[in-house]
């Protein structure tokens, strides 16, 4: 199964973050349909370890065709997500899409606002930087699966992409570092063997098959210390 997420770094939290998201929820009441609420919520929170976890869930209306007419049905949205501390510094692990994708409506970004509102917290994007990305790559380029470029300075070249036995081209991938930022990369990695793919806006995809448990501890344990200060 494949694993998105996306990180977030979280400023200003103060005292056990389990105190003010169990339990919260809200509710919208639903005009014409007395017996009916649209519930936004936290549920299924905890505390293992110092890493609090648990999940934003949020009603919403989906129209769909029955009989060649529009009929509106209510479903629920799940988020998952994870508050992790790397040294003295916490982070926001969101697993949802970060783009629109068919019906979903909760999107990671949606997601940690929400989540930043009931902490009473700054909540910002974090970010990993080209040349973290390229020291990732170049200290281990056997390891690399793919890279995207963006920032191409050459005309009318929005993105250049480097894949297969190009990777292991000097020539090439130095011709295409000089023209432009490592945007997004897939790499296998050491030692867990996991194919990741991962961004700069730290958006990360986990390739291969394991646990939710086991990717969290994956992110982090080796991904919270390439984000930016």
């Amino acid at each position: 199964m494949v694993l998105p997420v996306k990180v977030f770094e979280v400023r200003g939290l103060e005292g056990n973050p389990l105190d003010r998201l169990t339990g919260w929820r809200e509710t919208e009441q639903v005009e014409g349909e007395d017996d009916l609420q649209l519930v936004t919520e936290i549920i299924e929170t905890k505390d293992e370890e110092g890493t609090v976890s648990g999940i934003f869930t949020k009603d919403f209306y989906r129209e769909h065709t029955y009989r060649r007419r529009i009929v509106s049905t209510p479903q629920t949205e799940e988020a998952p997500f994870w508050i992790l501390q790397h040294n003295d510094r916490h982070f926001l692990v969101v697993m949802a899409p970060s783009v629109a994708r068919g019906v979903k409506k909760l999107l990671s970004n949606h997601v940690a606002v929400a989540l930043g509102g009931i902490l009473n917290a700054d909540v910002r994007e974090a970010k990993i930087t080209h040349e973290v990305l390229q020291r990732l790559h170049e200290s281990n380029p056997q390891a690399t699966n793919l890279i995207w470029f963006d920032n191409v300075d050459l005309p009318g070249v929005d993105k250049l992409c480097l894949s297969g036995q190009g990777l292991a081209d000097t020539g090439m991938y130095k011709e295409y570092i000089d023209h432009g930022m490592i945007w997004y990369v897939v790499f296998t990695s050491q030692p867990k063997g996991y194919t990741v793919g991962m961004t700069r806006s730290v958006v990360i995809t986990n390739f291969s098959k394991t646990t939710e448990e086991e990717f969290i501890e994956f992110v982090r344990d080796d991904i919270l210390k390439l984000i930016e200060a």
